[in-house]
């Protein structure tokens, strides 16, 4: 099945707060779950993350991942804010949407903003089924593209289903799920929405994949609908590659759904990687299938070689994973802000 919007009541257990200095200027210190933003610990808390979010980060910034997201398990501060300025913190019943396709620790999604209301996006990762796609092996052990694209394309689905999108994962693995782990088990039960199984034959799998997101495209037409194709090269083990990315030469609204990204990719590396030059490029590649015979714009994106040392550490970190998902989700908002905006 296609991703759902199916309302869901969960109920959120008191954390254990501790209470520092005096009432005036008291801090609270409560433990991130898994799955927890900034914006849903505040609000949590009873504290306005539109307002309070920079005296967050003052407080915590030697505590937070890149991108300012937050460790499971470990402890932070939250702003002391008078009683006339909080918020009902969200301790009661609050609606969330369960998705089982992430797996038990990210099945549960919190809304976070609107900002994709009314859109439609197709993820594609690349290969699977029959077809690993490039592999290598990695410390005794063979690691494939699939698994790695899969797992991207997964926290990337549920970064935008936060942001309200609706979302289509077309290239499928029930019982993977978003996977915390460097070496991702290589496996053959992948299948192609709804429940097909995917040809070994390129151009039937291909043509597998164009069939089905043409005929939801159809489905959905005069929705604001794009697709993004996530694949891992490899090329020979000593080339290092940056994140880049192709689009369709008569397509303008794929060209600045790969630029919006490019752009997003620029500029993340400048404020975390200030010695390093950001190398990815974004251009048209029309000959390639799924380029040439989709209907909707799209983005195609290669994320590293699997096969180089350096762009290994990119892949295999999770966390690294989660970045690149998270890059791309804020060059998706930027497109649908700019095209919105036109």
């Amino acid at each position: 099945m296609s991703i759902h919007r199916i309302p869901y009541l969960f109920v959120l257990f008191c954390l254990c707060c501790t209470f520092l200095g005096t009432a005036q200027d008291s801090i609270v210190q409560v433990t991130a779950q898994t799955g927890d933003g900034i914006y849903s610990l505040l609000r949590r808390h009873g504290v306005d993350p539109t307002k309070y979010y920079k005296d967050f980060l003052n407080l915590n910034k030697e505590n937070l991942k890149s991108d300012h997201q937050l460790y499971a398990g470990n402890v932070y501060r939250i702003p002391f804010v008078a009683n006339d300025d909080r918020i009902a913190p969200d301790s009661e019943e609050i609606e969330k949407m369960q998705y089982p396709i992430f797996g038990d620790a990210y099945a549960t999604v919190e809304p976070l903003s609107n900002r994709l209301e009314n859109t439609v996006y197709y993820l594609i990762s690349g290969h699977g089924g029959p077809d690993p796609g490039a592999i290598e092996n990695y410390a005794g052990k063979l690691i494939s593209e699939d698994e790695y694209a899969y797992d991207v394309t997964l926290r990337l689905a549920r970064e935008l289903l936060s942001h309200g999108a609706e979302v289509h994962i077309i290239v499928r693995d029930e019982n993977d799920g978003i996977r915390d782990n460097r070496i991702l088990d290589l496996d053959t039960d992948e299948v192609v929405y709804p429940n097909k199984p995917i040809p070994l034959n390129q151009k039937q799998r291909l043509k597998q994949r164009v069939d089905v997101v043409n005929r939801l495209y159809l489905q959905n037409r005069g929705k604001y609908q794009r697709l993004i194709v996530t694949h891992v090269d490899g090329r020979a083990s000593g080339t290092n590659i940056d994140v880049f990315f192709y689009h369709h030469h008569k397509s303008k609204n794929g060209k600045r759904l790969a630029e919006s990204i490019h752009e997003t990719f620029n500029r993340k590396y400048k404020k975390f990687q200030p010695n390093r030059q950001y190398t990815g490029t974004f251009k048209d590649r029309s000959n390639l299938y799924l380029v040439k015979n989709t209907l909707p714009a799209i983005a195609y994106i290669e994320i590293g070689n699997i096969r180089s040392k350096k762009d290994q550490r990119r892949i295999l970190d999770p966390d690294n994973r989660q970045a690149l998902a998270k890059w791309i989700s804020e060059g998706v908002l930027l497109d649908f802000e700019t095209s919105s905006n036109q």
